[in-house]
């Protein structure tokens, strides 16, 4: 048996005349590989989902004895059980398309329950020539993989390479700094430039303008919406460190995950001084994070403040497609308030309306989200990013987006979260 998705099969198994006597198949191989991962009996590696629920699919998990026992007495051949995944087949077909030929990932995760909608990363490979029983062609593909620059073994979604998150960060920050008692509407410092105490590196607002009317101090939501660096820097320092890091860690930053997969952490270190945390509150410096973990921190804004445990795994079966288990969702944290969230929506509403986000519309239903575009080093192009979510009464489908020195993240990260969740909504 194998994995499938909406009721789709997406892996099989093979009967071939070999030593290993069943070969693993991948029907939709490159779409996904970041989900199903592979099994390779010539370098015994198997990674993804073979390996998450290789008990199930192999045949040797306990739960299957009673069909391992119906086998012996009918001398049938054994068994591997079945898995369901929750993967939407239009959206990971949308985010795959979407993001083309350039490196990045997506994730989409289903707010009010943490199904995972989506998961893409790129550039990806073809699990069947890894899979293969001919050691010649594995091998090859083994070490051509393992050689290529581009690294498409890494899975991208879920941390195998982690980040700058650049100005999605930002999500954090407002939400802490409205936990602390300010409101969307509050007036926050936004100068031009700003230099944090001990230090003469001067902080500038993307491209260099002023904040809002360039007096000083805006509205929360103006800073927001024009995603002003100088008053998240300013505000992340008023909250202090501590502050900042219970918030992202709140919403999972530093917390394991599997999902089954094994998310990495996202990464919000000490920070070394006020310079470093001024930095850092508006996501650059020493912040890392995932796809997977800007996903969550949309997901949990469009569910009125509750994060959900995101899970790939719908339902596992019997050979003869009996249940043997239903992922029930589960609560992974309750970082903010379901008045924080809605002010928070109310602010992506504004990015995507009349801000930096304006590339994610969509003309029927309303999107709310953050971009960001992620500085990374001189003459190099920034980490574009966009996460957001439908902003309707029932969130179908919360998404970040990631282009690795993919540029400006409005116009670049944006349409792709916007294909996402057309996909979903509009089905």
């Amino acid at each position: 048996m194998g994995s499938s998705a909406a009721g789709e099969a997406i892996t099989g198994i093979e009967k071939i005349d070999s030593p290993y006597n069943y070969l693993r198949t991948y029907l939709q191989p490159e779409l996904y590989a970041p989900v199903t991962g592979y099994f390779s009996v010539i370098h015994n590696a198997i990674t993804g989902i073979e390996r998450a629920e290789n008990g199930i699919l192999g045949g040797s998990d306990s739960q299957l004895a009673t069909q391992h026992l119906q086998e012996l007495l009918t001398d049938a051949d054994p068994e591997g059980g079945a898995v369901s995944l929750t993967i939407n087949p239009a959206a990971q077909q949308a985010a795959w398309d979407a993001l083309g030929d350039r490196q990045g990932a997506v994730v989409a995760i289903e707010p009010s329950t943490g199904k995972i909608l989506a998961l893409v990363s790129k550039p990806t490979f073809n699990p069947n020539q890894i899979a293969s029983h001919n050691r010649e062609e594995a091998t090859t593909a083994w070490e051509t993989l393992n050689a290529d620059p581009a690294k498409p073994l890494l899975n991208r979604a879920i941390g195998d390479d982690l980040y700058a998150p650049g100005s999605v960060f930002k999500l954090i920050t407002a939400a802490a700094m409205i936990e602390n008692g300010l409101t969307a509407d509050s007036g926050v410092e936004a100068p031009y430039t700003y230099s944090p105490p001990g230090t003469s590196h001067e902080i500038y607002n993307p491209g260099q303008r002023q904040c809002g009317d360039g007096s000083g101090t805006v509205p929360l939501r103006v800073a927001f919406t024009q995603s002003c660096n100088t008053a998240f820097a300013i505000g992340g320092l008023n909250l202090g460190a501590e502050k900042m890091r219970a918030m992202a860690e709140a919403f999972g930053f530093g917390q394991d995950l599997d999902i089954p997969l094994s998310v990495r952490p996202s990464q919000f270190p000490e920070p070394a001084d006020d310079a470093a945390l001024a930095m850092d509150s508006f996501g650059q410096r020493d912040i890392l994070a995932s796809p997977m973990q800007m996903a969550m921190v949309a997901a949990a804004v469009a569910n009125d403040g509750r994060l959900m445990t995101p899970y790939l795994v719908d339902q596992t079966f019997t050979a003869d497609l009996g249940v043997l288990s239903t992922t029930a969702p589960t609560t992974f944290s309750n970082p903010i308030s379901k008045s924080t969230a809605e002010q928070m929506r109310s602010m992506m509403i504004d990015v995507v309306n009349k801000g930096t986000g304006s590339y994610a519309a969509l003309n029927y239903v309303q999107v709310a989200g953050k971009t960001g575009s992620a500085e990374v080093g001189a003459g190099v192009e920034p980490h574009a990013w966009f996460a957001g979510f439908d902003a309707t009464d029932d969130p179908k489908v919360a998404v970040a987006a990631l282009v690795v020195n993919g540029g400006d993240g409005g116009s670049n990260a944006g349409p792709v979260a916007r294909a996402v969740i057309d996909a979903v909504v509009g089905q």
